[in-house]
């Protein structure tokens, strides 16, 4: 704490006036190219893949304190913005950025944090560049996976260090706080500051513990502190926390952070939900034993409108909702918070979804393309995430930890599916009394063809090619000869319940080669797919949303 100390009083002048950015310490550049880098033949049709999405929000109702936290707060975030682009790219951003003039070029390499298109499988948009690896830079570029699997060495397998090698050539790890040290320090103490600002002294609580947990690597301690706050207006959610990144083990979390503003109204309309999850746990479609964790009953929902994005959440396509903490143990004892991303569902909705459906569903079912379907599919999503099962019923390890770089895609995917589940059965209970089942699978049948745009390397994409895949088998829907899809409601329900049952036991049985093999044989999309997918595309329909956000944006 004594470095922190330090940089406290150097800061301490400039953090007083909150609006004021804190200056990241000077990378030294390399030397800008002669010229200028060409894109890859084809990639100038992907530059307009995103529609522009303003991220501002009414603040008259926040004090002078809490609009100058948040301030302070974007602060913070700008900094975890900085570390995901050394964990994704690793070369100097700026040199990188300021050698693209065309400025859709270079906007386009904003969004991928990047030369590679997030959205079309990580491939090179730029010419000469190096395929992206799929370690990104959490691992050293010529280590090979079969060295570190043999390689023995401290916290091989951890969410919070880079992978490194030592002067003999050998691997070890470095832990963040140390690795990243000045910019978590920075971060640490913006954390600190904003916890001053704060009137909700949860929050505040929150905020220092999570400072403390940016220097040392242990999150715990703020999880349990985060799944403690029930009233507090704004919302941070930041941090190394997602590990979608590494897909080569999925071992390791990216630095990310999200800025939220809760809507109090539609929050209240989520809160008796939670209480169901016990109930929806025992009555999932697969034998007990894979049923036998208790998801905690202190879960909430909640619905936000977010104002800034940063880092991992902002690369590529954009989250609108999200389920934490992923920590096993907060899971079982807490359960964990859902936030809605209202604003951002919204756009996707508006500008995305629906035009989807004018091309690919059949005009009898367009009717039932409804918000509330797609708000409550997204939600119960993320609550389906707490359902199932953390650990492998061997008990050797975490669900996580035994399905390695194919963990994030099969729980996306059970998510998704177990959603579907519990939407039924609340139908069925009268807890949901907004629109028929219909509604809601159609829905959902437009948002396959949604986010399987997002491409390969995308966990949620190769989540809705599986599912694809096994729902045309199971002839949950049909294809007329005008390319058009329609529903059929009673094989949907047989193939909702049997996804369910398979995935479920590949979890609970750490099932590694299991889930490889589904991966590779559903992971994937093929011909008739891919031409459908080619119509949107003529269309001129956006594959997903990008942000103009920030200070300016907000008035701040």
């Amino acid at each position: 704490m004594f470095y922190r100390s330090l940089i406290s009083l150097a800061l301490t002048a400039s953090l007083l006036t909150a609006c004021s950015k804190v200056q990241e310490p000077t990378v030294e550049s390399q030397p800008v190219a002669e010229q200028a880098p060409s894109l890859v033949a084809g990639a100038e049709n992907r530059l307009n893949i995103y529609y522009p999405v303003n991220l501002g929000a009414d603040l008259s109702h926040l004090s002078e304190n809490q609009r100058t936290m948040l301030s302070v707060l974007i602060d913070a975030s700008e900094i975890m913005d900085d570390l995901f682009w050394q964990q994704a790219y690793g070369k100097d951003k700026q040199t990188f950025l300021d050698s693209l003039a065309d400025p859709k070029v270079r906007q386009f390499a904003e969004i991928n944090y990047g030369p590679w298109d997030r959205l079309d499988g990580d491939k090179a948009f730029l010419a000469g560049t190096a395929e992206k690896s799929t370690g990104a830079e959490f691992y050293p570029a010529d280590m090979s996976k079969e060295e570190f699997e043999q390689a023995q060495f401290p916290d091989k397998k951890g969410l919070y260090s880079i992978v490194t090698r030592d002067a003999e050539g050998n691997l070890s790890s470095t832990p963040y706080s140390e690795y990243y040290a000045k910019q978590l320090n920075r971060a640490a103490l913006l954390l600190d500051k904003a916890a001053e600002l704060a009137d909700n002294q949860e929050f505040a609580a929150y905020l220092k513990l999570r400072a403390e947990a940016l220097l040392s690597d242990e999150y715990q301690a703020s999880d349990m502190a985060w799944m403690d706050m029930k009233s507090n207006p704004i919302e941070l959610v930041i941090g190394p926390i997602e590990t979608y990144e590494d897909q080569l083990f999925g071992y390791r979390a990216a630095f990310e952070s999200y800025v939220l503003l809760k809507d109090l109204s539609w929050s209240e309309r989520l809160a008796k939900y939670a209480a169901f999850l016990p109930e929806l746990q025992k009555g999932l479609p697969v034998d007990e034993k894979y049923k036998a964790e208790m998801p905690g009953a202190n879960a909430d929902l909640n619905a936000y409108d977010v104002i800034y994005y940063a880092g991992h959440s902002n690369a590529g396509s954009k989250t609108i909702a999200i389920n934490l903490p992923n920590d096993e143990q907060v899971q079982l004892e807490k359960g964990t918070r859902r936030l809605q991303l209202k604003n951002a569902m919204q756009a996707k909705f508006d500008h995305i979804l629906m035009p989807i459906a004018d091309q690919l569903i059949t005009p009898e079912q367009r009717k039932n393309i409804t918000f509330t379907a797609f708000f409550a599919n997204t939600m119960f999503h993320e609550v389906a995430h707490g359902l199932g099962i953390k650990n492998t019923l061997d008990g050797r390890d975490t669900v996580r930890g035994a399905l390695k770089e194919h963990a994030s895609a099969l729980e996306e995917g059970k998510a998704d599916i177990l959603g579907l589940y519990m939407v039924r059965q609340l139908l069925e209970k009268g807890a949901i009394t907004e629109g028929v089942l219909e509604d809601y699978y159609v829905t959902f049948m437009a948002g396959i063809f949604r986010s399987v745009r997002f491409g390969a390397s995308s966990a949620h994409g190769k989540a809705n090619m599986i599912r694809f895949n096994f729902f045309k088998e199971y002839g949950a829907f049909s294809r007329d000869e005008a390319g058009l899809y329609q529903v059929d409601m009673a094989k949907m329900g047989e193939a909702i319940d049997a996804l369910s049952n398979l995935i479920l036991t590949l979890q609970g049985d750490g099932d590694y080669q299991g889930v490889s093999d589904l991966v590779a044989d559903k992971g994937v999309i093929k011909s008739q797919l891919a031409e459908d997918l080619e119509r949107l595309t003529q269309a001129n329909i956006p594959v997903d949303i990008t942000f103009k956000q920030g200070k300016e944006i907000l008035g701040l």
